[in-house]
């Protein structure tokens, strides 16, 4: 089919965008199950968050199967960026039909459709040697992308324009710089030590948390939210983060805290399913290669 971009493994099995768009759903699995987040909704709690559950993320996550094949399909067609744009559109009044009106993946329809999109060229071989998926994305889309932050409208966008900050926005137009130099460094590094996809999850998304200029957290607690939040990672982060033998508990106490001051670094949580997602992109990319 012409839609479908697919790449072949050492096995002859086809890789189409299905394939991306399986990727894509795993990682915001990975996100939501990860545990603990301070502050975020897993299954185990709702954080600071009451307004939804896991349960809602999941329907949330059921209904964005569609999008992610779609936008590979067409970005494997080279359309312009409108299109793909319109293609979050709908994806978003999937979402909110399926949560009854709940933002719960906006900012994962972004970040993850647009690196489904360059998956979709690199494996096409439209984007030819541009390093990394993030480069694809700034390369091909940023000046589109830094036009569309002026248009949004959303407590990310108002905390970005309030405080100056950078938001999602500019993140993906610069090629997920927090991505490729924290988050897939942490996530894979940890996983390589301790052979586990939640410990390995739950370390990135403190050295992301450390770092990331998070609107959400801007939205909800101000500079000083911003500020707590990003001390309170640094210093988990300090002692060893998930390597030390309790660090369960002290994580667990970190998302206590979040919860009692009504904080959700929820720009961080985005990253943190972006860069599962990059990984997952990276194996697949591994198993090409060893074909050629």
């Amino acid at each position: 089919m012409k839609d479908k971009p697919s790449t072949t493994d050492c096995k002859g099995t086809q890789h189409p965008a299905s394939h991306i768009a399986r990727i894509c759903i795993e990682s915001l699995y990975t996100e939501l199950v990860a545990y603990p987040k301070p502050g975020l909704v897993s299954l185990i709690d709702c954080g600071s968050h009451s307004d939804m559950t896991a349960q809602t993320l999941f329907r949330s996550i059921f209904a964005l199967r569609r999008y992610f094949r779609d936008i590979a399909a067409a970005a494997s067609r080279h359309i312009e960026f409108k299109a793909l744009q319109k293609l979050g559109i709908l994806a978003e009044s999937r979402m909110l039909r399926a949560t009854a009106g709940i933002n719960t993946h906006r900012g994962a329809i972004f970040n993850l459709g647009l690196l489904a999109a360059a998956a979709a060229y690199r494996s096409a071989g439209i984007a030819g040697d541009r390093g990394t998926l993030g480069d694809i994305v700034h390369a091909e889309w940023g000046p589109q992308i830094m036009l569309a932050c002026g248009k949004e409208n959303s407590h990310g966008s108002n905390a970005r324009k309030l405080y100056g900050a950078g938001g999602a926005r500019c993140e993906a137009a610069q090629g997920f710089p927090h991505v490729f130099t924290v988050g897939l460094p942490s996530f894979l590094q940890t996983l390589h030590r301790t052979a586990d996809v939640n410990r390995a999850a739950v370390q990135c998304f403190f050295n992301l948390m450390a770092v990331v200029e998070d609107t959400n957290l801007l939205h909800r607690g101000g500079p000083g939210g911003l500020d707590f939040a990003r001390t309170q990672a640094k210093a988990f982060l300090e002692k060893g983060g998930v390597l030390q033998t309790d660090w369960k508990t002290q994580a667990i106490a970190i998302h206590d805290e979040f919860v009692v001051c009504n904080l959700s670094p929820g720009g961080s949580a985005d990253l943190l399913a972006t860069t599962i997602c990059a990984a997952g992109f990276d194996r697949l990319d591994g198993v090409r290669s060893c074909c050629r």
